[in-house]
């Protein structure tokens, strides 16, 4: 099949679609079925030793709604394909998104079953935005969650993010950058995150730099010579304890100048042992201020270990276990059609039920402001004495927030996580969070059950 070259896309991501998106639409189309539809993006289990998600992606989501389109370039590379009908292709090109959403905002916690995203529009908009949809929450949710594990398993020690090397591509390590920093790490070494976002960039030197100079003690003075005022030394390259002595006489040659030590960095090893040993050397050395810093293959389970230890270490930087999460890079997160034309419909197959309906969560607290249980209602249900989670962001295709704010979202977070009871937070096999279901909701879920049964199977007898 000859095709047109298409460039990568920038903002024109209509054609980031499965397939069957667009036959489904098609035939939709065919079939005049333009109504109003519904559908909700929810996880249906936790993965492996999970409490709890952090909702992040949304505001990826809200702009790619903002500019959905399909360039004359991606209508004439669907045409070469020969699936589609030339009516459709028409009609495609002129598709925008016109409808509505609402949405958890980033940063907070949401539990299985909640829906983080609801989108209503006519039902060919709403059902061709499903892969993108997915796509961004899922991961960045995931990896917000990953993230915030590491943090509260750091226990207020400074958390870098060092993932971009060897998370699934330049997208992805973006993404972790900014969902990693919504729950509580501190920077990124990834630089063009750092400037998209506005976070503080962070890095020291490789091992490349050491070894490129005769000897490890030449390396550092260069270093120290160019950045004197944030100087972070490697001392593990030759041998962990030696460099470290090399670090305490450059430390001692910058305070001669004015200047101090920022930090040595463990790379490999036994970081209990060596930020012992590390520890005591510097102290000895009258360089107490100085701060050690760990690296290399560190996530939550070895944070918590680390910390509970006592290791003396003061900051982390965290990469690949956290940038694709390591224990659990994928979860069930779906995107079901709620309701068409008005009328509620669900999905009945095995382990993968969905609730009928546009939802609205409700949160409540006890008098210390805590996390108690979050209740899923109907959309137009009131429930007193609960915080409703979901927010309107978007109506008629335009946003009714202005673009969010990454600090705002991080407090937000924050505010979430300390609300949460620490037992819902621990690492391993932490118990289910309590989320039940409204009884106008169970009586809805029940009678669309029901109906749908009676229409869709027959009896074989």
């Amino acid at each position: 099949m000859n095709t047109p070259n298409l460039q990568l896309p920038g903002n024109e991501l209509g054609l980031f679609t499965d397939l069957y998106e667009l036959t489904m639409s098609q035939a939709f189309l065919r079939q005049g079925m333009t109504a109003t539809a519904t559908f909700s993006l929810f996880t249906r289990t936790y993965p492996p030793n999970r409490g709890y998600f952090v909702s992040a992606g949304l505001e990826d989501v809200l702009n790619f709604l903002s500019n959905l389109s399909f360039s004359a370039e991606a209508i004439d590379y669907l045409r070469v394909t020969g699936i589609f009908s030339d009516d459709f292709l028409e009609y495609l090109s002129g598709v925008r998104f016109t409808g509505s959403v609402r949405a958890i905002p980033e940063g907070r916690l949401f539990f299985t079953d909640e829906p983080a995203v609801e989108i209503t529009a006519p039902l060919i908009e709403a059902q061709l935005v499903e892969t993108f949809i997915i796509n961004q929450v899922n991961l960045q949710t995931i990896l917000a969650t990953k993230a915030a594990r590491c943090v509260w398993a750091a226990q207020g020690r400074g958390i870098a993010d060092f993932a971009s090397r060897r998370t699934q591509g330049t997208d992805a390590a973006l993404k972790m950058a900014r969902a990693s920093y919504i729950a509580g790490f501190s920077s990124t070494s990834n630089v063009l995150a750092a400037s998209l976002y506005g976070m503080p960039p962070v890095g020291t030197m490789a091992h490349s730099f050491i070894s490129s100079f005769a000897s490890e003690l030449d390396a550092f003075r260069a270093y120290a010579e160019s950045f004197p005022d944030r100087t972070v030394l490697l001392v593990d390259t030759y041998d962990t304890i030696a460099g470290t002595w090399n670090a305490v006489q450059v430390a001692k040659e910058m305070e001669s100048d004015g200047h101090k030590l920022v930090a040595v960095r463990l790379d490999s090893g036994n970081f209990d042992e060596l930020s012992r040993k590390v520890r005591t050397i510097l102290d000895d050395s009258g360089l107490d201020y100085v701060k050690i810093l760990a690296s290399g293959g560190l996530d939550e389970y070895e944070l918590e270990t680390l910390v509970k230890d006592g290791a003396p270490i003061d900051l982390f930087g965290v990469g690949t276990k956290a940038g694709v999460s390591a224990d659990a890079p994928w979860s069930d997160m779906a995107y079901k059609l709620v309701s068409f034309d008005g009328r509620p419909v669900m999905k009945l197959s095995p382990d993968k039920v969905s609730l009928p309906g546009g939802k609205q969560v409700y949160r409540t607290k006890d008098m210390n402001e805590m996390f108690v249980r979050d209740i899923i209602a109907l959309e137009d249900e009131a429930l007193p004495g609960g915080l409703p989670l979901l927010e309107q962001v978007m109506k008629d295709g335009q946003r009714t927030q202005p673009s969010a704010v990454l600090e705002e979202i991080r407090v937000r977070f924050q505010e979430d996580f300390a609300a949460l009871d620490d037992r819902f937070k621990v690492l391993k096999n932490p118990p289910r969070f309590p989320v039940g279901l409204s009884g106008k909701l169970e009586q809805l879920a029940s009678q669309v059950r029901e109906e749908a049964l009676g229409i869709n199977v027959s009896d074989s007898d």
